[in-house]
């Protein structure tokens, strides 16, 4: 390692974050940097690294996961399985960028956004993440009261209850401690499997459940679920959460593989557990006078008790239980992070509660304002649900647009940028997600349209517009970092490389594409969230 590497000094925020990795199942000291040249060395590693990458993913199947996919399965069937495994690629995509950027920069998402985009796009951000958090905590209680009144528990007890929990599990002032309690509701997830089978699941609707298409047509209803599935599985809080997250544990870019790894481990973890669920409830009512007639997960569990059998309905309401604390935990914490992060407070698990308190107490508020908004009666729970995992999925592109721009800046990355490769299909997923969202608004204001020439128009559209962008960024050539050429001569150099402190970087360049693209992005999420508002009206007075 070159001396100058070594005297480099980094942009991490807390002191906390720098030292011994403790992770739920061993230690890996900081000054371990011998190679792992067996595999019994390299699977000690593993377990002590892992936890980010399979926590957020899992974190992802929460209360608004379970509803989206149990209403695919009773609404559907098996023929929206296609869009699981669309998204397996996008979720390893989406999460070993953010990894790379938590890993290397010692800062988490939205400082980084700020510093480099400006308080105008940074505020945007961190505006949006707070709302969109606290709307998706609300839903994690909401599915805590619908799981814990099947077994007899008032809403009010219900979500005080897991309200202590959630609060209790994440003080105790030890990083360890939280990541095994994480790991409790990890394994719960698994709920999910034997659950399916109690369904009695055909092997052949599945398969076709793989190629592409809609029971009874791409209908508007059928793309507002789609892009909730989007939505709830790939969200925008889990990359706040887990860039913030491999920080608080202490990893550094000597880790990125092991860290990588996790999170293609937990991709695959997530999409089995959603499987699962909408084979439950597809093959459950299949021939019923419940299918095609979601109302919330609460007339789940009723319907699997009446059609299943009672230990089926247990099981779901279990799993609902289970998934909205895991989600509720993480989903707060990435919320925490970010204010930790945007007003300098000190932000880590490792803190005790006297020297965290700032950080904790941001925990417990919005822990418990959003289990106050839940206990209001009369609340539309269901609708409620769709409407913030589709809102979910409208505000992905502008997240994942930041993300690609961030691992593109040789100031933050240097040696670690994005391949070539990485940028092509990190584009095509922004172009994707944002075509999802304008059907979404043409069939709110056109019924009648034709979805499948105007998905056919817009594909045509958005490969144009994907050469366009291509021709673009193959002319654009960005100024090499200096620090970068100096600094990395070797592997061991590039594995000790760290982002220098945020006020000594050069400025982020916006050239007049950038700005064009900015101001359009804002244009489009402007338009797409009205509209999205426009058709959860709708529904709201439909099913009225």
């Amino acid at each position: 390692m070159s001396n100058q590497a070594a005297k480099q000094p980094s942009a991490v925020l807390d002191q906390a974050h720098i030292g011994d990795i403790r992770g739920a199942f061993g230690t890996i000291g900081v000054n371990d940097t011998g190679a792992r040249t067996n595999w019994r060395a390299r699977l000690v590693t593993l377990l002590a690294i892992m936890g980010p990458g399979l926590i957020v993913m899992v974190g992802d199947n929460d209360a608004g996961g379970v509803s989206t996919y149990a209403q695919a399965g009773q609404d559907f069937g098996t023929s929206l399985l296609w869009v699981l495994a669309l998204l397996v690629p996008v979720l390893i995509v989406n999460q070993e960028m953010v990894v790379r950027l938590g890993l290397v920069s010692g800062v988490g998402h939205a400082k980084l956004i700020f510093a480099r985009f400006g308080k105008f796009w940074g505020a945007f951000s961190f505006g949006d993440l707070m709302i969109l958090n606290l709307l998706t905590i609300v839903t994690e209680f909401i599915g805590v009261s619908l799981a814990m009144q099947h077994f007899g528990f008032s809403p009010l007890v219900a979500v005080g209850l897991a309200a202590l929990l959630l609060i209790g599990m994440t003080v105790t002032g030890s990083f360890r401690r939280w990541e095994r309690f994480m790991y409790v509701m990890v394994i719960g997830n698994f709920i999910a499997i034997p659950m399916a089978f109690l369904s009695h699941p055909k092997v052949t609707p599945m398969l076709h459940g793989l190629i592409p298409g809609v029971q009874g047509g791409f209908g508007s209803s059928a793309i507002l679920l789609i892009i909730g599935m989007v939505g709830t599985t790939v969200a925008p809080w889990q990359l706040f959460f887990q860039q913030s997250n491999v920080i608080d544990k202490r990893l550094t870019p000597r880790y990125l593989s092991y860290e990588r790894l996790d999170t293609v481990i937990g991709s695959v973890v997530v999409v089995i557990g959603a499987a699962a669920i909408i084979a439950c409830t597809a093959f459950a009512f299949r021939g019923t006078a419940l299918f095609g007639q979601f109302n919330d997960a609460g007339t789940v569990i009723a319907g699997l008790t009446q059609h299943v059998g009672v230990l089926s309905g247990d099981l779901f309401a279990i799993a609902l239980l289970n998934a909205s604390l895991i989600g509720a935990a993480a989903v707060t914490l990435s919320t925490s992070y970010a204010i930790g992060d945007v007003f300098g407070s000190r932000h880590s698990l490792h803190r005790t509660l006297k020297d965290g308190l700032s950080f904790y107490a941001a925990y417990a508020v919005i822990i418990l304002v959003a289990a106050g908004i839940t206990v209001i009666p009369g609340a539309p729970l269901g609708l409620i649900t769709t409407g913030v995992q589709a809102l979910a999925g409208v505000l992905l592109p502008s997240a994942t647009v930041f993300l690609l721009l961030l691992c593109n800046d040789k100031e933050v990355l240097g040696p670690w940028v994005n391949q070539v490769w990485l940028n092509v299909i990190a584009i095509v997923i922004v172009g994707v997600l944002v075509m999802l969202s304008l059907i979404l608004a043409a069939t709110t204001f056109f019924p009648t349209v034709n979805v499948t020439l105007l998905a056919q128009t817009l594909g045509i559209i958005l490969l144009m517009g994907l050469a366009v962008v291509g021709l673009i960024w193959s002319r654009r050539r960005q100024k090499p970092s200096t620090r970068t050429l100096t600094l990395v001569t070797s592997r061991e150099d590039r594995f000790t490389w760290r982002m220098a402190p945020l006020d000594t970087l050069e400025r982020t360049t916006w050239t007049p594409v950038l700005k064009m693209g900015m101001l359009t992005l804002r244009g489009y999420l402007l338009v797409a969230v009205v509209m999205l508002a426009v058709k959860i009206v709708q529904l709201a007075v439909g099913g009225a």
